[in-house]
């Protein structure tokens, strides 16, 4: 048994530089979002020597150096490069894992490869020259157990001198193994300083602590690495299946321009892709759409029915209208259509449940319709988010599908405050005493009777400061507007009104 870890240290960090290749040479830090008050959780070299560290919020390296750059790196982001170096790995090992507790960090299957590449050394190098291209830094470690090549990997980022390791035996694996530094294997850091504290600095003298009082003084989390590293746990390679052939391409004997004539070209690739996904009892989740022109340039169309569905008429409906609306500029000469599937799971049947009046299923249809005829950002929703200012706590996000309505019974009626897309500037208070009153906007509501407040925000000293004192404003015929005098302009503003 011949298995091999790579491990790609700081790999969000490396996704962002990646991401933004001008910023070599930088300080650079990953953040959990992109706010002043963001916290670090990556920071390279730069950023280190710049006394940037991991743990604190972005304003507070900025105040450190003037030219920190920080991004934030999502889950999906996450998921989408581990699943780009899982694909490329697979060229080099038919079994390829990615950790799962260390982002970053794969398994390979390496038996058998020595008669391909004459050599372990020689198959790890060609890895390690293929992330290179790809813009990544790693260590790979070829062993005999996960930990002992996963410790080997750690250990060479702890060297710092050589990027591959090839074990000889069992008892090469070991003797380095038990050398690594604790700091390498992403311990929780109160269990590594209560370690400290023993004189417990490498994985060798944590093996020899006694395994039956690890648990019951350091935790669960210190007897399970005791086991793995003894490798007394049940702990097999769990590669990741392959992704199935769920795609086609057609070449276009001429460059095609007649939207009804693409249509049918890709009602080809379409049901033979709803055929396999059919033998895998799943439906059609989302499908994607790519043009090559005669001019060399590609055009990706993503396409979501309101549910998982194998009805080839409505997909090629959602088509027709995608393409009745498409500008090309040039001939197509090549089209891909992938699909993706999820499992297809039959309607329940609910007995004496009365029927809605509205039709749940016709509505997200219909949303999908607008989505295909006009993009994915003609329907969207209104979210909530932490902001400073009643404008900033919200965002608009793409609604895939719309849900069943929840109303909760309420004992009275609630107030809604009906925000302006954009504030209002109001005429400014009277300040002579011959004046009736204070008319903010419309003549017909009568001047102001009462004002509610003043309800102070003030901050926003990172981007641009900010001080409003927002008013319920009450006017003679009843209306009540919310309004805010900004100290910075002097000036009255109408934010929204009180229904």
């Amino acid at each position: 048994m011949r298995v091999a870890c790579l491990d790609a240290p700081a790999f969000p960090l490396q996704l962002l530089r990646r991401a933004n290749p001008d910023w070599a040479g930088q300080p650079v830090v990953v953040v959990d979002e992109d706010r002043p008050q963001g916290r670090v959780l990556w920071a390279n070299a730069e950023a280190f020597r710049c006394r940037v560290l991991p743990g604190m919020r972005y304003a507070a390296g900025l105040s450190l150096t003037g030219e920190l750059r920080a991004g934030v790196i999502s889950d999906e982001a996450r998921a989408a490069g581990v699943a780009m170096l899982v694909e490329h790995l697979r060229r080099f090992s038919p079994h390829v894992e990615a950790a799962a507790e260390q982002t970053g960090t794969f398994f390979l299957d390496a038996a058998g490869l020595v008669s391909l590449y004459g050599s372990l050394e020689t198959w790890g190098a060609q890895v390690l020259a293929t992330l290179a291209e790809l813009g990544f830094e790693a260590t790979l470690a070829v062993g005999f157990s996960r930990f002992g090549s996963f410790a080997g990997a750690r250990g060479l980022q702890a060297e710092e001198a050589a990027s591959l390791r090839v074990f000889a035996d069992v008892a090469e694996e070991q003797a380095v193994g038990r050398a690594v530094p604790l700091e390498r294997l992403e311990l929780d850091p109160a269990l590594r300083e209560s370690l400290h504290r023993l004189g417990v600095h490498t994985l060798g003298a944590f093996l020899a602590l006694p395994p039956a009082g690890l648990q019951t003084r350091f935790g669960e989390a210190a007897a399970a690495l005791h086991r793995w590293a003894m490798g007394t746990r049940f702990d097999p390679l769990r590669p990741v299946a392959p992704p199935p052939d769920l795609w086609r391409r057609l070449l276009s004997e001429h460059a095609e321009t007649d939207a009804t004539r693409l249509l049918f070209l890709v009602k080809r690739l379409l049901d033979p892709l709803l055929r396999k996904l059919a033998e895998r009892h799943e439906a059609l989740l989302e499908m994607r759409l790519i043009f090559t022109l005669d001019r060399g340039e590609k055009q990706i169309h993503r396409l979501r029915p309101a549910e998982a569905t194998l009805e080839a008429p409505l997909l090629l409906e959602l088509l027709r209208l995608r393409l009745e609306n498409l500008a090309l500029g040039a001939g197509v000469v090549e089209l891909f259509l992938s699909v993706r599937g999820v499992r297809a799971h039959a309607e329940q049947i609910r007995l004496f449940q009365e029927t809605p009046r509205r039709d749940l299923a016709a509505a997200n249809r219909a949303l999908a319709r607008i989505r295909a005829e006009l993009g994915e950002a003609a329907v969207q929703q209104c979210c909530l988010k932490p902001g400073h200012l009643p404008e900033a706590g919200f965002t608009w996000q793409p609604l895939e599908k719309l849900p069943l309505a929840s109303p909760h019974a309420e004992g009275r009626r609630r107030v809604v405050r009906r925000l302006l897309a954009r504030p209002v500037r109001l005429p400014p208070v009277p300040r002579h005493l011959r004046n009736d009153g204070w008319i903010p906007l419309d003549p017909a509501a009568g001047a102001v009777v009462r004002l509610d407040g003043p309800y102070v925000v003030s901050g926003g000293w990172w981007h641009a400061e900010q001080h409003r004192e927002y008013h319920f404003a009450h006017t003679r015929r009843g209306d009540v507007l919310w309004v805010y005098y900004d100290r910075a302009r002097r000036r009255w503003f109408l934010q929204g009104t009180v229904e």
